[in-house]
């Protein structure tokens, strides 16, 4: 490490103008990282932060740490898919019908004029929801109409129950596209936001401070081994170092005292909550309000299965 000291205190002896001496400090601060990360520096050498300043790094590291955590959740709210059991399957089958709609349209508009029949243009069916209770509540309708349609007597009980039953679900299933607009607007977007701007900012400002304090640990050793014709320019440089740092320090303070006061966390999290517990409201209400009826029809078919056994 002699020769990095010698080309370190000859770099920063060089007259060589703003920007020379900009990438003289560079360098300057990256031989002192990796003296310090090979463990050549001596922790007395080591320029020791305010205790604030280190508190204050450890909350706003947890604060990352928290919207990384549950934004890694919670970011399958920006597709509706998230739970749908069939979509890969759903989506061929739709693929291959837009296809033919594609090609039907365009037979339908260049055949126009010839003398070969021109197909009508087709209308291509509405998208739909593709989430777990949209999939429940068409499931639900269709075995409805399956059974309604193939019963003795008009009264089928089980189709009485997929029916009612499915409108529940069909409750859910706005609920739930509701619930997840909600979430992406009041939750998702302003979190985001929190975690690139202003926690970001903080993070940059103790990135400046780390420069800053191994340019003046660089400047110390530069001073401790300058000869005494450069004594003065180095111990110069070392009060300007210790300067920028105390500057650049309290900047980082204040920024991260503003992310940690920031209430606009516990805002979107309590948006996130709301935006749940009317979905699960919801949800819960639909099924109360169907499940009666449908034990009602259960306990109904039972009695008349027990008479059928009974003769």
């Amino acid at each position: 490490m002699d020769g990095w000291n010698k080309l370190s205190s000859g770099l920063a002896g060089l007259n060589l103008g703003q920007s020379a001496n900009k990438f003289a400090k560079g360098f300057q601060s990256s031989v002192q990282a990796t003296k310090e990360r090979l463990g050549q520096v001596a922790p007395e050498e080591i320029t020791e932060l305010p205790q604030e300043y280190k508190d204050l790094e450890a909350r706003v590291d947890a604060l990352r740490a928290a919207h990384l955590a549950l934004l890694k959740v919670t970011k399958v709210y920006e597709s509706e898919t998230y739970d749908y059991p069939t979509q890969i399957q759903e989506s061929l089958t739709e693929l291959g019908t837009t296809i033919g709609h594609g090609i039907t349209n365009f037979a339908a508009a260049n055949l126009k004029g010839t003398n070969l029949p021109a197909p009508q243009p087709a209308q291509p069916n509405a998208p739909q929801h593709k989430t777990l209770p949209h999939a429940i509540g068409r499931a639900a309708t269709n075995a409805a109409t399956a059974v309604q349609q193939t019963s003795v007597g008009g009264d089928d009980k089980l189709g009485k129950a997929l029916q009612v039953y499915a409108g529940a679900w069909e409750k859910i299933a706005d609920a739930r596209v509701d619930q997840d607009a909600t979430i992406r607007e009041r939750f998702l977007q302003p979190w985001q936001t929190t975690l690139s701007t202003s926690i970001n900012v903080a993070m940059k400002a103790r990135q400046a401070v780390r420069v800053s304090r191994l340019e003046l640990d660089a400047a110390k050793q530069t001073l401790k081994n300058a000869s005494q014709a450069k004594q003065e320019a180095a111990r110069l440089e070392v009060e300007n170092a210790e300067d920028d740092l105390v500057q650049k320090t309290e900047v980082a303070i204040t920024l991260m005292k503003t992310v940690l006061e920031n209430p606009e966390p516990l805002k979107n999290l309590n948006e996130l909550a709301k935006a749940q517990l009317m979905f699960y409201a919801t949800a819960a209400e639909a099924l109360s309000s169907v499940q009666g009826e449908i034990e009602e029809l259960s306990v109904a078919a039972e009695g008349e299965y027990r008479k059928t056994r009974d003769h």
